[in-house]
């Protein structure tokens, strides 16, 4: 009976690496796939497994993919002159789904941290450089969250690409659609006035 607990026990602290999953959701996922859906589960293992072995960095711009170059950067559609800088693959993929982006992309897997340990070398700051410099990209748009380590990130990337003579913009912010002032937060409308065009 003991190896059982552990093997649910360990199922349960598996889940809770996921963002946002605590004890409570962890064993509510645990318990779900052990008795109702245990071919989910076992399709959801393969899968697991399947992407660590075979998905890894686009040699261009490090995003997740199979292939040694993602399709995004072997689409010839694609404006080259522009790159965008993001933080993970998750913001590309947020942008690529409002469909009013049409050049390329670097993802930075992460974003300086200094509490964390994480600095501009852990980053793939290089990688950046090289691919911003090669000749081909006219404006780097920097694209980082709006937190203070993306703010960071930001200020870093953006002066060192400066340095080198690159054209670097970064992602306005403001007042979201469809928002009534009263309810926005004072800094997004502090933010929002000293961008304003």
């Amino acid at each position: 009976m003991a190896g059982v607990e552990s093997l649910l026990d360990n199922l349960v602290e598996s889940l809770k690496r996921l963002p946002g999953v605590g004890v409570k959701s962890a064993q509510r996922m645990a318990f779900h796939l052990l008795q109702h859906d245990r071919e989910g589960a076992q399709t959801l293992g393969l899968a697991l497994q399947a992407a660590v072995a075979n998905v890894g960095h686009c040699q261009r711009c490090h995003t997740f993919t199979e292939a040694p170059v993602c399709k995004t950067c072997l689409d010839s559609t694609r404006d080259m002159r522009l790159l965008c800088v993001v933080e993970s693959p998750a913001d590309q993929a947020a942008l690529e789904r409002t469909g009013s982006y049409r050049g390329l992309y670097f993802v930075l897997m992460g974003r300086i941290s200094p509490l964390d340990g994480i600095g501009a070398q852990d980053i793939g700051l290089s990688p950046l450089i090289q691919r911003a410099t090669d000749g081909s990209v006219d404006e780097v748009i920097i694209a980082t969250n709006f937190t203070a380590e993306g703010e960071a990130t930001a200020h870093v990337v953006s002066e060192v690409l400066k340095a080198r003579g690159v054209n670097v913009t970064r992602l306005a912010r403001g007042v979201p659609v469809g928002s009534e002032l009263e309810y926005v937060d004072l800094g997004t409308i502090a933010y929002a006035l000293s961008d304003r065009r």
